[in-house]
């Protein structure tokens, strides 16, 4: 999907909010079964054919996808790709099916401004950009955003909250107004930012992400040396 969107020689609203419109469908049925995708990316979201049509859309690769957790309705392990990460799976403190919806908001804000929002280049320092995820800080304004309607960026602004809580549901972003009503949205064309910037900036956040001190790894108690200094006493004494 991205490479079609940045081989395109324009892009339009309209055709961004009907795209959204699809995958959210597939969002929201996999939602209400209690499944979390954990992996929505560009490169898991496929055109079934040449046709271009939002409709023939597909999503695939599930092999993150993960069923909530009926005690606490909250995934620990932190499976993700990292241009699309949520800021809670980052802090390893539980999550739910809010972080698929974070991820669709940054595939719509990168169709819309033609940049990632939280890397502007190759050269942002992995702390900038984890700062900016961290505080959900990006811009709505300048470029493309200066001729993008008010119902996109607000849609922009629910998706992408830094608060899961407070962010839209797959079933309220196919209730918003600007994918109810998407045949009347701008079919002007969007400016289409270079290709290698684009890149650059995701290269610089996948490195800024897998920067990060990692959580330390969860291993059986009997893999312990505490346990295993524990069974050899009681395998001692057994034989004594």
């Amino acid at each position: 999907l991205l490479d079609r969107i940045l081989r395109q020689k324009c892009f339009s609203e309209r055709e961004a909010s009907a795209v959204l419109c699809t995958i959210s469908k597939t969002v929201d049925y996999l939602h209400s079964q209690g499944v979390v995708h954990r992996d929505l990316k560009p490169s898991n979201i496929l055109y079934v054919d040449e046709s271009g049509n939002p409709e023939s859309i597909r999503m695939c690769d599930f092999g993150f996808a993960k069923q909530l957790r009926a005690e606490n309705g909250l995934l620990m392990t932190p499976c993700y790709t990292a241009n699309f990460v949520a800021p809670e799976v980052l802090k390893r403190q539980g999550y739910d099916a809010a972080c698929d919806i974070w991820s669709l908001g940054i595939l719509l804000y990168t169709m819309l401004a033609g940049f990632t929002p939280f890397a502007n280049g190759p050269d942002d320092t992995p702390e900038e950009i984890l700062a900016r995820i961290g505080s959900g800080k990006y811009a709505l304004a300048g470029g493309n955003w200066d001729s993008i309607s008010d119902a996109a960026k607000d849609i922009v602004s629910k998706m992408l909250h830094v608060d899961p809580h407070q962010r839209l549901t797959a079933a309220q972003v196919l209730r918003h107004p600007w994918i109810v009503n998407k045949e009347y949205l701008s079919q002007n064309q969007l400016s289409r930012q270079d290709v290698h910037l684009v890149k650059g900036a995701m290269a610089a956040t996948y490195f800024a992400i897998n920067q990060m001190p990692q959580a330390p790894r969860l291993e059986p108690v009997l893999s312990s040396n505490l346990a295993q200094r524990r069974g050899m006493k009681r395998l001692t004494s057994t034989r004594l």
